[in-house]
């Protein structure tokens, strides 16, 4: 068993932490409950001898802002780090007051488990001072030395199940994990009913990278599809799904506009529709759409600037992932395969949208080169060649990404 306790896994975003603190007077990391923001708090502050620690979930530690301001000014000289700051997100004002008078970066650290808008205050209040830094669960670049792909699939990425030392743990602290959302957090968000959100969540799960039909929703769950919109609203803020837009451009009627929807860790994915382990998973018809939200993952975790959507036609033309870059537009399709392939649809699609260069993304460990414009990539050399700015993607060759 791996004590996740006794050890700590570097994250990605680690340096962008420390330098935004060089550079801002408050750096906000965000990212779902347990993703392992604390940690990444705690080992930075390893490297400050003056600093201060409030988890405003600790009944002694919200009291000291009972008096915020005389508080926060005796910690003057500090940096300031308070974690799950949704608990209390009227300080916002006092911190952009106290920013101003103190002057300096470095001076606040925060923490919170709800999007930038959810915290709207801190987008109005703090504007020009705020960098706002996301940290998903752990990214495979960050774990595919320890753990498989397999585990990170069936597992997902959150610290306590992909570390548990067997299945059965990890499923168990999965269902505490969508037990606790749906009985504690989301009490903090008024006109939200667990029942209803267990069903929806348990809903898009089976629908997992789907296009979202919110009438259909709201009349399989008896309500209204403006509550439907307002509670994948609230997962998406709470970052529990993601939502990828469709892809615009003057293509004709047939473009389907919808939004596709997906549960944001596979781990969690799959203890909503009652599995576990890969015999299972793999056989399941949600694999494909697994697959997929691994790549949409990591993607996003390290390249938030990357603008991301997804192109359909009412005839079937598809592609999973459409990445526009300041190099160019990429056509992204994943397929859950060790023998990948494009199928007819997505030539369709690729007509379309005339991308710059078309990746599929596979369970492969290397690479090769398909055609002059495509090439079957792993997660690790997909992420390399996207987010290296200093060359376009291989034509005729794929290099070594590790070289």
């Amino acid at each position: 068993m791996v004590n996740m306790m006794s050890m700590y896994i570097k994250r990605y975003l680690e340096d962008l932490v420390l330098d935004s603190l060089e550079k801002n007077p408050v750096t906000v990391i965000t990212g779902p409950r347990q993703c392992g923001k604390s940690t990444l708090a705690r080992n930075i502050l390893k490297r400050r001898s003056n600093a201060v620690f409030l988890d405003l979930e600790k009944p002694s530690d919200l009291v000291k802002l009972d008096n915020a301001e005389w508080f926060l000014q005796s910690q003057k000289d500090k940096l300031i780090v308070l974690d799950e700051i949704q608990r209390n997100p009227g300080i916002f004002p006092l911190i952009r007051s106290l920013c101003d008078e103190w002057q300096g970066n470095g001076r606040f650290l925060i923490l919170g488990s709800a999007s930038r808008d959810l915290l709207q205050q801190s987008s109005e209040s703090l504007a020009g001072r705020v960098s706002y830094k996301r940290l998903t669960p752990f990214l495979l670049s960050e774990t595919e030395d320890k753990y498989s792909l397999n585990d990170y699939i069936c597992r997902g990425g959150f610290p306590r199940s992909l570390l548990a030392k067997d299945d059965q743990s990890s499923a168990g602290w999965l269902d505490d994990f969508i037990s606790t959302f749906l009985e504690r957090d989301l009490l903090l968000w008024s006109g939200f009913s667990p029942s209803t959100m267990r069903r929806l969540w348990q809903m898009t799960a089976h629908n997992n990278g789907q296009t979202i039909n919110y009438s259909s929703f709201g009349n399989s769950l008896g309500v209204s599809n403006t509550t439907i919109r307002n509670y994948i609203d609230l997962l998406n803020g709470t970052f529990m799904v993601d939502i990828l837009p469709a892809y615009h451009t003057n293509f004709g009627k047939r473009i389907i506009k919808a939004p596709k929807v997906y549960i944001s860790d596979t781990g969690v994915t799959a203890r909503l529709l009652g599995i576990r382990g890969f015999d299972q998973i793999s056989g399941h018809y949600v694999f494909g759409s697994l697959w997929e939200s691994v790549v949409l993952t990591n993607i996003k975790g390290h390249m938030p600037e990357v603008n991301l959507s997804f192109f359909r036609t009412s005839n079937g033309a598809e592609i999973d992932i459409v990445a526009e870059t300041e190099k160019g537009v990429y056509a992204i399709e994943c397929k859950s395969s060790l023998s990948p392939k494009l199928n007819k649809g997505n030539r369709f699609a690729i007509d379309t949208i005339r991308p710059d260069h078309i990746f599929i993304v596979a369970p492969v460990e290397k690479g090769w080169s398909v055609d002059e414009r495509t090439d079957v990539l792993s997660v690790r050399e997909l992420i390399k060649y996207i987010g290296d700015n200093s060359r376009k993607p291989a034509k005729k060759t794929l290099e070594d990404p590790s070289a």
